[in-house]
């Protein structure tokens, strides 16, 4: 598939308060189950993760809507791997798996096309 004919998304990614309010412990369960999201949306069929941006060093507390805690910018196939690839919040597991990823980050996925920089 060429990249004209994909998608040029932006997931964006929030952190919650439930996130803020947890044991170190439990952060660093996130930042695992994380790290699983990243990998699992890189290894969705046809998809070509172009980077991954994370603010976390110059932003303080939740980020419940824009500006986001972090971003990942991909190429993707088609509106199913869209949804696939926010699905990984719903369903990846935190520590010992009682709760999913989604009680401690949001997604919010943008569709677009990609632009050519202009010479």
């Amino acid at each position: 598939m060429n990249v004209e004919s994909k998608h040029r998304v932006l997931f964006c990614i929030g952190v919650s308060q439930n996130f803020m309010d947890s044991t170190q412990d439990v952060m660093g369960d996130v930042w695992l189950a994380f790290q699983a999201v990243i990998k699992g949306i890189s290894d969705l069929p046809g998809v070509d993760v172009l980077g991954v941006l994370d603010d976390d060093r110059i932003q303080v507390g939740p980020s419940e809507n824009a500006p986001w805690t972090a971003y990942i910018m991909a190429d993707v196939p088609d509106y199913d791997s869209v949804v696939a690839g926010c699905d990984f919040f719903r369903s990846t597991p935190v520590g010992d798996g009682t709760y999913k990823l989604w009680k401690f980050m949001k997604v919010d996925a943008r569709i677009g096309r990609g632009l050519e920089v202009p010479e």
